[in-house]
């Protein structure tokens, strides 16, 4: 009897044809299985990684204090790596070539850029530009706020006190916009001043209609010293307040000088320098971190359309 299905199982097992054939071009043939492309991959983990590192840095530190047009091309800098990086791309796709990886590059090194740029300046406007303010002006000790005036402290950062110095919170006034601003002037015993020009600050602690002064360390016996006001921004509203203070306790404020009240402002000094290095720390592993998954997602994607 003939076997039906003879001829087919001869061109089954027969060297060269039927179902063990390799195609030509498979994925499956020998020698032609695609591979990750790992110096791709490697460069897009690290190079965007090592830009938002010392773009974030430049924009953070002491070169944007210094020189901030230094800083701020290492924007430019960034943003012409992306453009680079970018133009690779259409390069590539005009030659029929794989542009994949030059494409995520290009939005990769797009997001380190202007994330470090935004995040970067904002570190240093709330904690690394109060800390080299005040390190760059003077330090004066045994301060009498009855004997010295404003002007003669003019370039105050810190300020230790007299024996006997204290917060006179009867004169306490707060200006209201939107924030509360709150203001008591530094006085040396009970005596009436001349002219009061030190006045301890702060934002919404106090209530405004009434002199409840709690502002900084208002409340430590210890407290004697003052760390001054380097926000411009906050300043001329601080010196509204001293203008209700004058009006509404028939006093004298020639020149005002604007302090946080406190007992050591070295710490709180070193406390800025401390928060701008370790939000550097937390946005420079936080990104890597941010990076990484989305290359991983990108070789799951490319895998998935062949094209890793």
């Amino acid at each position: 009897m003939s076997k039906p299905y003879g001829s087919f199982q001869g061109q089954a097992f027969a060297g060269g044809g039927g179902m063990d054939a390799r195609a030509p071009g498979s994925v499956f043939a020998p020698g032609k299985r695609r591979r990750m492309n790992l110096v791709a991959i490697c460069i897009n983990i690290f190079v965007p990684w090592f830009t938002f590192a010392a773009i974030f840095a430049g924009m953070s530190f002491s070169l944007h204090y210094q020189r901030p047009s230094a800083a701020w091309m290492l924007v430019v800098l960034g943003l012409v790596f992306t453009g680079v990086s970018g133009f690779l791309a259409v390069r590539a796709k005009q030659r029929e070539r794989d542009e994949m990886w030059y494409t995520f590059s290009t939005i990769a090194l797009l997001v380190a850029t202007v994330a470090a740029a935004i995040f970067g300046d904002m570190n240093f406007w709330f904690n690394m530009q109060p800390y080299y303010d005040i390190e760059n002006l003077n330090t004066y000790p045994s301060v009498n706020p009855a004997r010295e005036k404003g002007q003669q402290l003019m370039d105050a950062g810190r300020v230790y006190f007299a024996d006997g110095t204290g917060l006179d919170m009867r004169k306490a006034m707060g200006f209201k916009n939107l924030d509360l601003y709150c203001v008591a002037p530094i006085v040396h015993g009970e005596e009436q001043l001349a002219s009061y020009d030190f006045w301890a600050v702060g934002v919404n602690c106090c209530s405004g209609v009434s002199s409840d002064f709690r502002c900084g360390e208002f409340n430590n016996p210890h407290a004697r010293s003052g760390l001054r006001l380097m926000r411009d921004d906050q300043r001329p509203f601080f010196r509204l307040a001293v203008q209700q203070a004058e009006a509404a306790y028939n006093i004298k404020s020639t020149h005002p000088l604007f302090f946080y009240w406190m007992q050591d402002p070295v710490a709180e000094m070193n406390a800025y320098r401390d928060d701008g290095f370790k939000y550097y720390l937390l946005g420079i592993f936080t990104h890597f971190a941010f990076n990484l998954f989305c290359v991983v997602c990108a070789i799951v994607g490319f895998s998935k359309i062949g094209r890793y």
